[in-house]
């Protein structure tokens, strides 16, 4: 039998004040055995051990300070708002300018300078159709492995002569398509005895090995009808979803947002607002639980009557003295001591301010529907940042630029 200190000693407690116990022989010797023996110094060293005598005050004396009691309930000035910002990546890469252009063609040119010769026999077998292409193409670029370099040698006499001059379109992007177009129609084929037949003019393009795939162009159908629904457009940029509504201060283009419901924070808001405002049709991540940026929109208070007692001297002397600031920030100005003096006298908002906080959001797949949504919007639209600019209000873009990509 097994027992805690204390449980032995508590057992072995009852079994003295029972007269007639209910426990064996046994197991009461194995009781007494295994209970600890008191500590009778212990119980000494606290006797010992006088108790700090503490001073007594007077409940006259004694002064209790009791928390100040507010004037009146604190009034709400903000709504909080979750924000969406849904964009598409860029899909290309950025086309790119002419000085770029010609450090890339330069850098090829320079790789040629550095690598070994090219071995042919590796790559061809002698006396084959693809050894025969190889050697009429070749003679073409100076004897050289690579298409687009305009046949420039590096171990020759003019090896060093490897940049080009102002002007020159060998570096457009446009001048390699081709040679590489050019280059891959087949100019030597297998004739009926299995030799190598080579093949000239016309007879290139009615062969079956000749029906070469184009690059496609970096602008789609949807560039040139400039259609702004369409998420096939501008490739080489970002695209932002805007939407449009029409309220008292009339037609204006923004980002998706929503007040915040119940409990939720911002990334569920987000997920919420996306769907009420362009349904489930769309395939999308939201990047992370902390905004990118955010926007303020100040409440609109009511006028403080000029014989309010609580109105600030300040606001009085900033209408007598004129400002030397610009016009926009003795505006601002006088619009914050306005809401200054109206909450110092406890006027409440008659228009409640605006606190939306963005979140970024990518989109893989799918496409914005705005039928049946829950904010009133009539129009959508996907628009790159210079674009925003245009469409958007001036007060609002300057908002929301800096956190939006430059392409």
């Amino acid at each position: 039998m097994t027992a805690s200190s204390r449980g032995s000693r508590a057992a072995y407690a009852l079994t003295k004040l029972s007269q007639h116990p209910r426990v064996c022989s046994l197991c009461l010797r194995t009781i007494i055995r295994i209970s600890p023996p008191r500590r009778h110094y212990a119980a000494a060293a606290t006797v010992a051990v006088k108790s700090p005598v503490i001073p007594t005050i007077p409940n006259s004396q004694v002064s209790v300070q009791k928390p100040a009691s507010s004037s009146g309930k604190s009034k709400q000035e903000y709504i909080v708002k979750a924000g969406v910002v849904l964009s598409r990546a860029p899909l290309l890469t950025k086309e790119p300018n002419t000085f770029e252009s010609a450090f890339f063609f330069y850098q090829k040119r320079l790789n040629e300078r550095l690598v070994m010769p090219f071995s042919r026999y590796f790559y061809f077998k002698k006396d084959t159709p693809a050894d025969t292409d190889w050697k009429i193409k070749a003679k073409e670029r100076n004897y050289q492995p690579a298409r687009e370099l305009g046949g420039y040698n590096a171990y020759s006499d003019m090896g060093w002569n490897d940049e080009l001059l102002a002007g020159d379109k060998l570096s457009e992007p446009s001048t390699t398509v081709e040679a590489l177009v050019r280059d891959s129609h087949p100019r030597a084929v297998e004739g009926k005895d299995g030799k190598p037949m080579v093949v000239e003019g016309a007879e290139v393009s009615l062969h079956e090995d000749s029906m070469i795939e184009m690059p496609l162009p970096r602008t789609t159908e949807a560039d040139e009808k400039k259609d702004l629904k369409s998420l096939e457009r501008k490739l080489d940029e970002t695209l932002y979803l805007c939407v449009e509504r029409n309220d008292e201060n009339g037609a204006h283009w923004f980002f998706p947002a929503g007040p915040l419901e119940g409990r939720e924070n911002l990334h569920q808001a987000a997920e919420r607002v996306l769907v009420q405002t362009a349904g489930v049709n769309m395939n999308t991540w939201i990047v992370g639980h902390a905004p990118i940026g955010h926007h303020e929109k100040r409440p609109k208070f009511p006028a403080v009557p000029a014989h309010t007692k609580d109105t600030p001297a300040a606001l009085t002397k900033a209408k007598a003295e004129p400002s030397k600031s610009s016009q926009a920030s003795k505006l601002r100005r006088e619009a914050r001591e306005r809401d200054e003096a109206a909450r110092t006298a406890g006027i409440a908002p008659e228009i409640l301010g605006e606190r939306t906080f963005y979140m970024k959001v990518r989109i893989m797949a799918g496409q914005a529907n705005l039928e049946g949504n829950a904010f009133g919007l009539e129009n959508f639209c996907w628009l790159t940042k210079t674009e925003i600019g245009e469409k958007f209000r001036p007060q609002d873009f300057a908002k929301v630029q800096d956190m939006l990509a430059d392409r």
